[in-house]
């Protein structure tokens, strides 16, 4: 294993939790470059030759990236493997140290850029079949925690269950706008909705500085609910 973290340490961070990927490039705490992906669904094409792009372009080979940060879900199905897929390459190919990043944290951290930042936080994406994946986040100085870990509610059951004053964001509040803002609790802009890389790589750090790293080896995505295809063949006769 390498040392411990500095900040002379190459980092690379990776979103493909969502439509929209991005990367970024930092050393430390300070983020060199970030890039989005052209287009929705491009993770598979853009990710690695985006990895590259900018390694090369901050001076160093992505062979020689001290850790990884990776946005781990909840999201979609295929993003979130090709991003652990490729996290888990650069942790055996470089013997980079690899951080996982809750998803729902990394949209979370949107909310501090609005003004005022609420104190509590309802983060919700669309789970499809009229139900949402979600948590409940608490602000604590400059970052939201999770009150539990994310999982599949109705929407109604998971409004009850937030503290009070919360404020709703998320892709998931524009599918379920009846039921959610029925309740006439506060929706962030969607402007904030997009899990960001650079996001990533903050909130990676801080777990890095902690020394919370994770095994490559059983590094799988955060889906709290099996993929459709899979469901469907169960139910096969």
């Amino acid at each position: 294993m390498k040392p411990s973290v500095s900040s002379s340490r190459w980092i690379v961070a990776l979103e493909t939790s969502g439509g929209i990927g991005s990367v970024a490039v930092a050393r430390g705490d300070d983020v060199l470059a970030v890039q989005q992906f052209t287009a929705d669904q491009r993770h598979a094409v853009e990710l690695l030759p985006t990895v590259q792009r900018l390694c090369h372009d901050a001076g160093f080979a992505p062979g020689q990236l001290d850790e990884v940060y990776v946005s781990t879900g909840p999201g979609s199905f295929t993003g979130l493997r090709i991003g652990i897929t490729v996290a888990r390459t650069i942790a055996w190919s470089a013997g980079a140290l690899v951080v996982a990043v809750p998803t729902l944290n990394v949209i979370a951290q949107n909310a501090l850029d609005h003004d005022p930042p609420p104190d509590a936080l309802g983060v919700v994406l669309d789970a499809k079949r009229g139900r949402i994946f979600a948590a409940a986040m608490v602000k604590h100085g400059d970052a939201y925690r999770r009150v539990d870990k994310p999982r599949e509610w109705e929407p109604d059951a998971f409004i009850r269950s937030l503290p009070a004053g919360s404020a709703l964001m998320g892709e998931g509040v524009a599918y379920h706008q009846k039921a959610l803002q029925a309740t006439g609790l506060p929706v962030l802009p969607a402007s904030l909705n997009r899990p960001r890389a650079e996001t990533v790589h903050r909130i990676g750090h801080r777990l890095a500085l902690a020394g919370q790293y994770d095994d490559p080896r059983t590094l799988v995505p955060v889906y709290i609910r099996r993929p459709e295809a899979e469901e469907v063949w169960d139910r096969r006769p």
